[in-house]
């Protein structure tokens, strides 16, 4: 997000001083001899802020606060006062100004007052720009968390296959987030506005799967007092997902083979075809290819599924996606439980980017949960590691580093502050561990 400065005075020789004042503090500014034309640099997406002269010429900076705030009530305003205006400066701040400085000013005191403006500034358009992410149904980084490379891959593929029509076969460990993936292909695919169907295979009572799968005609056995649509019928023009298709009885498969296939199903009891306009996903936490090689799952079904495999990978191998992933997570629980969420330890940030995540996204959601609550959220066990000390203390400080990063809003000066590091010491090891401020972000 880059940040910058309207400073606005009609004096030319304060306006030339300030701009040099605000280079070397390494702050972009745009400078204006008057509130009209500063004016119509604003707008509520603008992520700077305002410094303006209170007696300008034209209109003056009491104006130009007062249009600013209509355009975005939160819009840090910074007022720059003579020794006869202090009066006016106070009364400025009830009707909204962030601060003011009475002139003449110091430099220094002129740089850390706008530093702390838009660090306010930043946290008010991050936090619109997440509630806009979170809220928006088809954006994907906001369902499929995480900065890292395994993530960004899968974000990539999920989005050009969702444009296809091709069936998918998603594979990934228990608790990894299958059933998200399923969902964003549906989403984002031209089927987004039909049914999705999810079935999980390893919950359908064996005498009755396929009446659940393809439906029946009243009669087609004891119970059946009338007809009956199946869930691959009731998806029509939608998706259906085969969740834990690893354990679909091995009788049902070629059945099931067939509809895939042939896109068309027949109900128990019926000898008429039913055509079938749907998308197939599935998914297993078991590689299909050793239940093949075991007889435990049809050759020729595995092959028709997975015409696109996707990979969801586990937090193992994404532990710097857990600080901001488990954020996310304990905003969702506080909502959920109708709770405030106060701060997040950095430290807390950091020892749950070391845990071994057996239950992967699963589990990190009841952590948030125990923490939104009040309870430990790190009552797990240490990871077994037969790496180097070394290469243990790196990965540790990796996650220190990160974790006090995201709990700082991507803040790198509050980030060295609470790290008690210098500004050159943090950027060294953000360097050294390939860490970026965008690395907050997600």
């Amino acid at each position: 997000m880059k940040q910058s400065v309207i400073f606005v005075d009609d004096e030319e020789e304060l306006r030339n001083a300030t701009a040099q004042t605000l280079m070397l503090a390494d702050i972009p500014a745009d400078v204006f001899d008057n509130a009209d034309t500063a004016l119509a640099k604003v707008s509520r997406g603008f992520a700077g802020v305002l410094v303006t002269d209170i007696r300008m010429k034209g209109h003056d900076g009491l104006w130009l606060m007062r249009k600013v705030l209509e355009i975005d009530p939160e819009f840090p305003v910074i007022l720059v006062t003579g020794h006869g205006d202090v009066n006016l400066a106070v009364q400025s701040m009830r009707e909204g100004a962030y601060d003011f400085i009475e002139k003449p000013f110091a430099p220094a005191r002129l740089v850390t007052t706008i530093q702390r403006a838009l660090d306010k500034r930043r946290l008010t358009v991050e936090n619109r720009a997440l509630k806009r992410e979170v809220g928006g149904r088809d954006k994907l980084e906001a369902r499929l968390i995480g900065r890292s490379d395994a993530m960004v891959t899968l974000r990539k593929q999920v989005r050009t296959i969702a444009e296809t029509d091709a069936d998918v076969l998603i594979t990934g460990d228990t608790g990894v987030g299958k059933d998200l993936t399923a969902h964003a292909l549906h989403d984002l695919s031209a089927r987004g506005p039909h049914p999705f169907v999810h079935i999980n295979c390893a919950a359908l009572p064996v005498d009755l799967v396929e009446s659940e799968l393809f439906g029946h005609e009243a009669g087609a056995f004891p119970g059946a007092m009338r007809a009956r649509f199946g869930k691959f019928e009731f998806a029509r023009q939608g998706t259906v997902f085969l969740d834990e298709i690893d354990s679909l009885p091995v009788a049902v498969q070629a059945k099931l083979l067939h509809a895939i296939q042939d896109r068309q199903i027949t109900r128990l009891g019926s000898n008429d075809p039913v055509a079938l306009d749907i998308r197939v996903i599935a998914a297993s936490k078991t590689d299909l290819a050793q239940a093949v090689a075991k007889a435990g799952f049809r050759a020729d079904l595995l092959y028709r599924l997975n015409v696109v495999t996707l990979h969801v990978p586990p937090l193992s191998a994404r532990r710097d996606d857990v600080p901001s992933l488990f954020l996310n997570l304990a905003a969702q629980a506080a909502a959920r439980y109708s709770r405030q969420l106060g701060d997040v330890p950095a430290s807390l940030l950091a020892q749950l980017a070391t845990q071994d995540w057996h239950g992967n996204v699963r589990e990190l959601r009841n952590a948030a949960d125990r923490f939104v609550l009040g309870l430990d959220p790190a009552n797990v066990t240490s990871p077994v590691d037969d790496t180097t000390l070394a290469a243990r203390m790196a990965a540790h400080e990796k996650a220190l580093v990160l974790a006090a990063l995201t709990a700082q809003g991507g803040s790198l000066k509050q980030t060295y502050e609470a790290l008690g590091l210098s500004r050159k010491a943090l950027y060294e090891k953000m360097q050294k561990h390939g860490i970026s401020k965008a690395d907050a972000a997600s």
